[in-house]
């Protein structure tokens, strides 16, 4: 989780550095950085959703915190949201978080979401500036991707301490090949 939380304030604090669609040198522009930051933490999440048991999609640590699957619907719906406002798009699965109970149809939301954003992780950077309206306040397109990063990592960050509560070595922590 250290290393996902430093990843991604190194993102926020180089991101700037990036605000040509390339960079001299040959690198990725702000949102290829930003892509493959989404990309890595999306892993995290799908992997997390997909191994916590179906019987756990009900746990919660205290009653008066959402559930894992509540979060993972939430996600969903969050990035529906965030990813329609990027695009200019109505929201594809709206009120995910109220309809979704059983494993798969969160985790089904889920994969669903990320397909949608990914388009919206694809745009040129001479977008980024565009104007769009993101709970009621104006913003660009770059700060709505921004808060699309902030929020996964966020709720991973809440998937991590859930998993762990259920003896579950969250995907950040598991030994890679």
């Amino acid at each position: 989780m250290r290393r996902a939380s430093l990843l991604f304030a190194l993102l926020l604090v180089a991101a700037p550095a990036f605000a040509q669609e390339s960079s001299p040198g040959g690198g990725a522009g702000t949102v290829k950085t930003m892509q493959m930051n989404f990309n890595y933490v999306k892993g995290f999440l799908l992997k997390s959703a997909e191994e916590m048991p179906e019987a756990d999609y009900a746990f919660k640590p205290t009653p008066t915190v959402r559930s894992f699957g509540q979060i993972v619907a939430h996600v969903a719906d969050a990035n529906n949201g965030l990813c329609a406002a990027v695009l200019g798009e109505a929201n594809p699965s709206p009120g995910v978080e109220k309809s979704k109970t059983a494993k798969a149809d969160p985790v089904a939301a889920l994969k669903a979401s990320y397909d949608f954003c990914n388009r919206a992780f694809s745009i040129p950077d001479a977008d980024t500036g565009a104007k769009v309206k993101l709970f009621g306040q104006e913003t660009t397109r770059l700060g709505a991707l921004l808060a699309e990063l902030g929020h996964n990592w966020e709720h991973y960050g809440n998937i991590v301490t859930y998993l762990r509560l259920k003896g579950q070595v969250p995907p950040s922590s598991q030994s890679r090949p």
